[in-house]
């Protein structure tokens, strides 16, 4: 069932002002913390860095997992839909095939009828 054009506009609009307030935010936040910060990683191993990069850096590492997992649950969901899809076709082609005529024998002609009812006793014969 799809929404109407309308509402699709309106999910679009507060999708768009979401966006552009989350963005505001993000690069205020970056302005007023742009200080240099000193990681260490490994021992001797130092990393001078801008607050705002290293959680960038931070929030990539950290979706890293999720978003392979969504890629292989799309593709398996898509492995099952192209399945579907051609046993629904190969459904489709069985019964729009013409129909077989069923090959009947030829009846044996009778000699004489069957009659099955007995004879009623009032009727002379």
């Amino acid at each position: 069932m799809q929404r109407p054009v309308k509402e699709r506009n309106n999910v679009g609009i507060v999708r768009t002002v979401i966006w552009v307030l989350l963005t505001i935010i993000l690069v205020v936040f970056s302005m007023a913390n742009w200080n240099p910060v000193t990681v260490t990683i490994w021992p001797g191993q130092v990393l001078d860095t801008k607050l705002p990069v290293l959680i960038f850096a931070a929030f990539l590492i950290g979706s890293l997992p999720l978003w392979i997992a969504l890629r292989t649950s799309r593709w398996s969901l898509k492995r099952r839909i192209e399945t579907s899809e051609r046993q629904l076709a190969d459904l489709r082609a069985m019964a729009n095939r013409p129909a077989e005529t069923p090959l009947t024998p030829e009846p044996a002609p009778l000699s004489k009828p069957v009659n099955d009812i007995p004879p009623s006793p009032l009727d002379p014969q």
